[in-house]
């Protein structure tokens, strides 16, 4: 069979979190929640009625000619041998090398599969985090052969994925999608379907129609998630796959109720890996490294899976591109931002053990109005967080930072998010420019809460900051 597995072709608001720089590039991927500008990113807002397009226009047909008739005078010559026949002694002797072949190579594949892929199997399956208690690839909920479909992924997936209906006085004023990822009820979303919910109560909607009351448990505007907690067991919950394996090409499934049309399929590719998206606005400003995917995704995707071939969980949507000048125009132009599943594990693990989620962070201040090569660490006083990462390692105010871990960074947003996207204790390399020399210097991250500015004696939010001493994020916005 064919390869390629597939055939060819949000609610508002956000909490607490932080703004970038006060003056952000166009060429940013930007979140608004009210009124975007032309061609920016929405968060997807509560699901709305679907409009039907209008159709294309059918395609042009091609004529083909007869072959040309040989000239009349052209000389008779002995007709040649027909291509394609053979004695049937050769038939026979064919026929017999054939079976030896085919004996041969059925035993040499059999001896080859019990060598290299079942010993390849039983190593995969013994690997993937031992502390973590959200599903490992080991336990994925279908098979992994030849036959995963789409149809097959599907079926599979569905009665995982979940609507979620964000109640506030007494009404329904959002609504938007999730999936189980532990059996006993855990379900993970994106923290602008469930925020400003009353009483942090949800109505949690599965496949099947069965309506349960749900708990937000903890959630966090910083990365746009949020947990969900309702009194069931015995769920089946999907596996978070490794997003750091993911390359641009690979095939995906979006899985939810945009437009509030429950255990809707959408399957695209993806488009770009490491995309700088700020979703939210001045007030609640979540960052994130993103995947970009061309699957098509509309209000109501927010808070659903973003699949692979295997599938498993790879991406959580939560933001698409509009050419609307307003949320409620919004819909899918073949421009959705996932957040990695990566980030989603370390971030639902944290928010089951403790009710809220941390951010690693460097500790320093950045100088917004800085317009050449890399971003610029703020110089003035206390632009370096005293006993930070950043003062340990030796970064200085002034210095120019233009890349992490060889990554190129040329907006304070993209370093924003390369430092959210690890976890705390992860160590990352900046190249630093000082005084026209270029070094290299080794970075232990921390988390946010472990970082306070002298001059602001409020916590920095990303571990890097704004001009003038405003902190990058400021955690005022």
């Amino acid at each position: 069979m064919n390869d390629n597995p597939f055939a060819p072709p949000r609610d508002d608001s956000g909490s607490h979190g932080e703004s970038t720089a006060t003056a952000v590039e166009d060429s940013t991927v930007r979140v608004h929640e009210h009124a975007p500008a032309t061609n920016d990113t929405v968060e997807l807002p509560p699901a709305i009625s679907p409009q039907q397009g209008d159709a294309a226009p059918a395609g042009d047909t091609q004529e083909f000619m007869p072959p040309a008739e040989p000239p009349a005078d052209t000389p008779v010559t002995a007709a040649a041998p027909q291509p394609g026949r053979v004695r049937r002694s050769t038939v026979a002797a064919i026929a017999a090398g054939a079976l030896v072949l085919g004996l041969g190579g059925g035993l040499g594949g059999a001896w080859a599969y019990d060598s290299f892929v079942a010993d390849d199997t039983a190593a995969s399956s013994s690997t993937g985090s031992s502390t973590s208690t959200l599903p490992t690839g080991s336990s994925s909920t279908i098979a992994r052969t030849d036959e995963n479909t789409v149809a097959a992924i599907a079926s599979a997936v569905m009665p995982s994925v979940v609507s979620i209906e964000n109640i506030q006085g007494g009404q329904e004023a959002a609504e938007g999608s999730g999936f189980v990822i532990r059996e006993d009820g855990y379900i993970l979303t994106n923290n602008h379907v469930v925020e400003g919910s009353d009483n942090d109560t949800v109505t949690v909607v599965m496949s099947d129609g069965s309506e349960y009351d749900g708990t937000v448990v903890g959630a966090t505007g910083d990365y746009d998630l949020a947990v969900v907690k309702i009194d069931k067991d015995g769920l089946t919950p999907l596996v978070l796959g490794d997003s750091d394996e993911l390359v641009v090409g690979d095939d995906v499934i979006a899985v939810g109720s945009p437009l509030g049309l429950e255990s809707t399929v959408t399957t695209g590719i993806v488009s770009a890996l490491h995309r700088p998206v700020t979703a939210g606005d001045s007030s609640s400003t979540a960052f994130i490294d993103a995947i970009q995917t061309d699957a098509a995704i509309n209000p109501g995707n927010s808070g659903g899976p973003l699949i692979n071939s295997d599938g498993e969980v790879i991406g959580i949507n939560s933001a698409i591109a509009s050419l609307g000048s307003s949320s409620s125009e919004a819909g899918s132009v073949g421009l959705g931002f996932a957040i990695t599943s990566n980030q989603a594990r370390r971030t639902a693990e944290e928010i089951i053990a403790t009710g809220e989620a941390t951010y690693p962070v460097v500790g320093v201040m950045l100088d917004s109005t800085y317009t050449g090569e890399g971003v610029k660490v703020a110089d003035t006083a206390n632009a370096v967080a005293a006993g930070g990462p950043a003062a340990e390692a030796g970064i200085e105010p002034g210095d120019v930072i233009t890349a992490i871990d060889g990554r190129v960074i040329t907006r304070s947003e993209e370093l924003i998010v390369a430092i959210r996207a690890k976890a705390s204790d992860d160590t990352v390399v900046l190249t630093v420019e000082r005084d026209g020399s270029t070094q290299e210097i080794s970075v232990t991250l921390v988390p946010n809460t472990d970082v306070t500015y002298q001059d602001s004696g409020e916590e920095n939010g990303s571990g890097l900051g704004g001009g003038g001493g405003q902190l990058l994020p400021d955690p005022s916005e």
